[in-house]
């Protein structure tokens, strides 16, 4: 019965694996986690990677670990009582950019595996390269740069694949192992992404990559849909092979493998849908759609965007849509989000967000021509560290006041996710919609902020871990074929927290426009 059918999501994220099993309306039923550093404390591992001790730019984690503790996670959902008789279908998600790389004879390993054993203890020698490299990782920007040298620089590079070249991207890292490692690279079977070597548990063979993941490893044509031969040479030799083809993110894989039927009672018509990166299962997970953005406000502040069309910038990422197979998405990454707005309440409103939203709502929008640009670590966008302020004519070394120092915070980082979400093609106003998730989004005088910054309606949700659900929506999406916007339709609308003043783009878009110059000449200088 079509009421009784249930879908199961999982996300492998880098500190913990989590799971949730929803029913038919998308109610979830079931949910559970593993947290790496303390449920798997034997691989010593800190927020669930290792850096190396002589190479601080080299960060991974032991695959075998991730083996484990989807054991323990698949217990602990036997453990709720879960019915895994009646999922229907199932997907996955799982940290973008980190590469799994299967030893020769792994597939038959994955195809024969016995019901009575746990996985880990049957996959112990079936990865030729134990710690999987993961997005963490920086230390490949001699392979980045031989990989924008081979189609003719940074910009050729990002106009075919979305990006420019990425130390964390996994073609850099496949080439990598290569030039090191060259026997290791011979032994090895198959390359996965992490979240298709969690489709490739499920479904007891080699999981294809999909799409939207895959558009984050440079190496695939974001028009095309397909690896980029000269790329792949570029890598390493018999690359395609060892990728296997990319496939739609919505594909239907095929049954769950015999394993999880003897052992864990799945039927033998629960299929696998293709597992994406985060980042993709995060839009399916927010319910993005045309004319929206979600801002999250956390640890780093990310932008998503609905992309009709691919638009070419160095700054930020393109990746494939994991929804619609013609529409693209993008991504911007902020480094400086919750610490430096905590850095800037901590110094001026005693530690209290009370007193902090009290000084914000005392100042003007537009802050009598004051702007600040707060850097506490190095910016992804822009490339600065520092903290820059500015009254209407020049730099200053410190504001007047305690009020116009806390505006001046939350307007710069929000003027510049505006410049930047610009130059990716988003018009601002014109109806746009703005969903905001993550930590800060519980805080409504920073929405009010952000509306006004980009003239839009600011709207919130109820339901976290989006990358999670998304998966298992994703799961429905793949197994029955209906329209993506009809199977999330049974969800609670986002709700409306503010709406931008009617004065907002006429004293913000000149701000923006001065953003820019400021930002010019700090880099130049």
């Amino acid at each position: 019965m079509a009421e009784e059918r249930h879908y199961l999501g999982v996300d492998l994220s880098t500190q913990q694996v989590k799971a949730a099993i929803v029913n038919e309306n998308l109610q979830i039923l079931h949910e559970v986690s593993v947290i790496f550093d303390t449920d798997l404390p034997e691989f010593r591992t800190q927020g669930g990677a290792i850096v190396d001790k002589n190479d601080p730019h080299i960060i991974t984690a032991p695959v075998i670990m991730w083996v484990k503790a989807f054991d323990i996670l698949m217990d602990r959902l036997v453990m709720t009582g879960a019915d895994f008789s009646k999922i229907a279908a199932l997907s996955g998600t799982a940290q973008q950019h980190g590469s799994v790389y299967w030893q020769n004879g792994a597939e038959d390993s994955l195809k024969n595996l016995n019901p009575s054993e746990f996985l880990h203890e049957q996959l112990s020698h079936s990865f030729s390269v134990s710690n999987s490299p993961i997005w963490m990782d920086s230390s490949t920007t001699k392979q980045c740069g031989e990989l924008e040298m081979a189609v003719g620089g940074a910009e050729a590079l990002a106009k075919i694949t979305g990006s420019r070249g990425y130390e964390r991207f996994t073609g850099s890292q496949i080439a990598k192992i290569y030039q090191t490692r060259p026997e290791t690279y011979k032994g090895t079977e198959r390359i996965s992404l992490v979240s298709s070597f969690v489709g490739s548990l499920f479904l007891g063979k080699i999981a294809p990559i999909d799409i939207s993941d895959g558009s984050g490893m440079n190496l695939l044509d974001i028009h095309t849909k397909t690896w980029h031969q000269p790329l792949l040479d570029a890598c390493a030799p018999n690359l395609r092979e060892k990728l296997g083809e990319p496939v739609p993110s919505k594909s239907v894989l095929g049954p769950i493998s015999d394993y999880f039927v003897e052992r864990y009672n799945f039927s033998k018509e629960c299929q696998v849908v293709a597992c994406t990166g985060d980042n993709p299962a995060s839009l399916v997970g927010m319910r993005l759609d045309d004319g929206w953005l979600a801002v999250s406000l956390g640890t780093s502040d990310t932008v998503f965007l609905w992309l009709s069309e691919p638009k070419q910038v160095l700054d930020g990422h393109v990746l494939c849509n994991p929804v619609n197979e013609e529409a693209f998405m993008g991504l911007l990454c902020f480094k400086n989000g919750s610490l430096t707005r905590e850095r800037v309440r901590n110094a001026c409103a005693e530690g209290s967000w009370d007193i902090f939203n009290q000084l914000l709502g005392s100042t003007p929008r537009g802050n009598f021509g004051n702007m600040g640009l707060y850097y506490d670590v190095q910016e992804i966008l822009p490339f600065l560290k520092g903290d820059f302020r500015y009254n209407k004519t020049q730099r200053v070394q410190k504001f007047t006041s305690l009020e116009v120092e806390v505006r001046a915070c939350v307007e710069g980082q929000f003027i510049a996710k505006r410049v930047y979400a610009e130059d990716f093609g988003f018009e601002v106003g014109k109806g746009t919609k703005i969903l905001a998730t993550g930590g800060a989004s519980q805080n409504k005088a920073l929405l009010q902020v952000l509306a006004d910054v980009f003239d839009s309606s600011v709207y919130v949700q109820e339901a976290a871990n989006s990358a999670m659900l998304g998966s298992a929506y994703q799961a429905k999406h793949g197994l029955t074929g209906e329209r993506y916007h009809d199977i999330i339709a049974v969800l609670p609308e986002p709700q409306k927290v503010c709406d931008p003043y009617p004065d907002a783009q006429e004293i913000y878009a000149p701000m923006t426009e001065r953003f820019r110059r400021i930002v010019n000449e700090l880099i130049e200088e």
